[in-house]
């Protein structure tokens, strides 16, 4: 679609780096969330139980709309929203692995998992380096926001603020002591993988202050993909290996309602947003 020339647009190099980002989470996501069972043979680690292979791989499933959706967009206000969760996880990961390096496969056969261990070391360094490298040209770039045309529900804000305090507040405990905290997990988990899954709540945490700090529908279509689709990924995990939860334990109910209140919000955003989208006259480019 057409964008009148005094808005603000998505630089070239953001759009390249985000198409190319979501191709990578396209194949982590297979092997995580397709390949669970077989991490020692086809990912970076091996990851044990199978539900924490698949929570991860919901993650990357749901970025594989994130960041492809933000790309096609043209206006830098519909796509400003993803930033802050890629950037930050990115970060957060790279750290992770340099803490956790012997968990690696570096010295398994180059043929899968070898070659995922030395792809997955380059892509967690350059990733980020890059977006960083980027951010000001794209920052510099002259030109108004458009109007907002789908004020977000306060309700639907006060859910999301729960869903962001909820995640920052646990991703913080387990990336900084995962051992100590582990126990809040509703099943178990290693050092690293304690590392990997706050990664992603800190980056869930950060996205959706992201989301609303724009509190607007129509900006933020990429990141109500994404969350309607985490959260129907995570359905789709607890069904393949909800044996696996402690499902004795509070937290393996907050577990579950934040998976489907993640679900309800998403759906609810897009239906609601869609019907401002002819009106609004941006979008994808």
């Amino acid at each position: 679609m057409a964008v009148p020339g005094d808005l603000r647009r998505l630089t070239d190099g953001m759009r390249r780096l985000l198409f190319v980002a979501s191709g990578l989470v396209a194949l982590a996501a297979f092997q995580l969330f397709v390949l669970t069972d077989h991490t020692a043979s086809y990912f970076s680690w091996t990851i044990a139980p199978g539900m924490t292979a698949a929570f991860l791989g919901a993650g990357y499933l749901a970025s594989v709309f994130l960041e492809y959706l933000a790309a096609r967009r043209a206006v830098w206000v519909e796509v400003r929203h993803t930033i802050p969760p890629v950037l930050s996880f990115t970060v957060l990961t790279e750290i992770a692995t340099l803490l956790h390096l012997g968990k690696f496969q570096f010295g398994q056969e180059l043929v899968w998992a070898g070659l995922a261990a030395w792809v997955w070391l380059a892509i967690y360094t350059l990733v980020p380096i890059t977006m960083i490298a980027l951010l000001p040209g794209q920052l510099r770039v002259r030109g108004a926001d458009p109007p907002r045309t789908e004020p977000i529900p306060w309700v639907a804000l006060v859910v999301l603020g729960a869903h962001a305090a909820l995640a920052l507040a646990v991703g913080v405990l387990l990336y900084v002591d995962p051992v100590r905290w582990s126990s809040i997990w509703p099943w178990e988990l290693t050092p690293l993988t304690g590392r990997a899954s706050a990664a992603w709540l800190l980056g869930i945490g950060v996205g959706l202050v992201a989301v609303s700090a724009e509190r607007d529908l129509a900006r933020t279509r990429p990141g109500l993909v994404a969350y309607a689709t985490l959260g129907a990924a995570q359905l789709v995990a607890l069904a393949r290996y909800g044996s696996q939860v402690r499902w004795g334990q509070p937290q393996a109910w907050v577990y579950v309602a934040w998976v489907l209140t993640a679900v309800l919000l998403g759906l609810l955003g897009l239906v609601a947003s869609n019907r401002g989208s002819s009106r609004a006259g941006v979008g994808r480019g």
